[in-house]
């Protein structure tokens, strides 16, 4: 089995696993360390837990509840992907800690869960600028609608609640040249993780880690615009990790790579034509 922490934060740790296991390896018996969800991307296995026997393929969901046992096989094929959700008990009872959906064991692949699953693993890629905390919140909370059948309420924000998150914007907005996270946002906020990112989400139209993204993409024209620093150091100045990542999520939003945006903010016309045109 081959583990990868893709994201770790105060109320989720996201893992990516790869087993190898083939039909015929001898099974053995796992512990549930904490609440979790578990997208099956790739592969197929089985899971004796609590009693029942869960076949898993591509689309469905583990459901882990601390504590408890499970045992996974592979009798069909060779080895599966997983893309793991660890949730931290605070969070798990914000959203919902109802027996009956943390003790489920898995969810056959439902459209609601699958579209999520993708968008977490395009996330993980670098290719979306959700957060990959931000996705873990939604799936979690979408399980717990599907389980229990119950639609989580539209949120009505008053006045005090559009004033935080308007606050929270602008500090995102001037520190985005930063680190910063979810949890940071929320913390500025005095808001759970989670009440927070819904919050934010329905008073603004976007999530916190998209607001970051696009701050951060907002510097960075002006910046290819208005001086001549190389571009590697603007991606790096205005918070971007990685550059690949920055000229992806670049070309994306301008439909130009930073360089052609740079000589088209310097009179080459042609390039903003092009990019009309497309529209």
């Amino acid at each position: 089995m081959n583990r990868s922490t893709l994201l770790q934060r105060d109320r989720i740790t996201v893992n990516e696993f790869r087993c190898t296991a083939e039909p015929g390896d001898k099974p053995f018996a796992e512990e549930f360390a904490c609440h979790s969800i578990s997208y099956v991307r790739k592969g197929s296995f089985g899971c004796h837990c609590r009693g029942r026997f869960h076949e898993l393929v591509a689309g469905s969901v583990l459901v882990g509840h601390p504590g408890d046992e499970y045992t996974c096989t592979h009798d069909h094929v060779v080895g599966d992907e997983c893309l793991s959700f660890f949730l931290d008990p605070e969070l798990v009872e914000t959203i919902g800690d109802h027996a009956t959906v943390w003790q489920v064991g898995s969810v056959p692949p439902l459209p609601e869960l699958m579209v999520l699953g993708e968008l977490a693993q395009t996330a993980a890629g670098g290719n979306s600028d959700v957060g990959l905390d931000e996705i873990g919140h939604l799936l979690a909370s979408r399980l717990v609608e599907i389980v229990t059948d119950r639609k989580s309420k539209p949120l009505t924000a008053g006045l005090r609640d559009r004033r935080r998150a308007v606050e929270a914007a602008l500090w995102i907005d001037a520190n985005s040249h930063r680190a910063i996270d979810l949890d940071d946002a929320a913390k500025q906020a005095g808001l759970s993780t989670f009440h927070f990112l819904r919050l934010f989400s329905a008073v603004l139209g976007v999530t916190p880690h998209q607001y970051l993204v696009r701050s951060r993409l907002r510097h960075a024209a002006r910046r290819l615009a208005d001086d001549d620093s190389p571009i590697t150091d603007i991606a790096y100045d205005v918070g971007f990790g990685d550059l690949s990542n920055f000229v992806r999520s670049f070309h994306r939003a301008a439909g130009a790579s930073p360089l052609k945006f740079r000589q088209a903010s310097r009179g080459d016309r042609k390039i903003l034509q092009e990019r009309l045109a497309l529209q």
